[in-house]
């Protein structure tokens, strides 16, 4: 079964666009992918995952959005009220990146892990493959194991 708990993509019933703004001011915490470092905000609880970067018209280049699931699952998401191209990478406990999809705005493909995950980092579209990182690279950071 295909979990829709995810993030970006979960509307619940009544949600409305006109009735939020993009959640700007989530916890943060800095990761490292290889040389890069990216200034992520953390969406830890059902409704900051379920928001995501939703309704959001601009995003700096060093920054993404990483979705934290209580356990590793297949994580699923879309673009439904979601603006900007996205590229979602689904990361392994370790920080190691299982598989990572380019996803269109507001639309409601649904993009999965290639298995199950308890991470998912996003990135501007392009972002993971400018910088030469690609499914097996690992990341670092304070859930994985690295530096905090």
């Amino acid at each position: 079964m295909v979990s829709m708990a995810a993030a970006t993509t979960l509307v619940l019933p009544g949600w409305s666009a006109a009735q939020q703004s993009p959640q700007l001011n989530l916890q943060r915490v800095k990761l490292n992918a290889g040389m890069h470092v990216i200034d992520a905000q953390v969406a830890l609880t059902p409704q900051e995952r379920q928001t995501g970067l939703m309704l959001r018209k601009d995003m700096p280049q060093t920054e993404g959005m990483l979705f934290v699931f209580e356990q590793a699952g297949e994580q699923c998401f879309w673009m439904k009220n979601t603006l900007l191209p996205l590229t979602a990478a689904f990361v392994a406990d370790d920080g190691t990146i299982v598989n990572t999809v380019d996803m269109k705005p507001e639309t409601t493909d649904s993009h999965c892990s290639a298995k199950p995950v308890r991470y998912v980092l996003e990135m501007n579209k392009g972002w993971f493959a400018k910088k030469g990182i690609k499914p097996g690279s690992k990341l670092s950071g304070p859930m994985f194991g690295g530096p905090r």
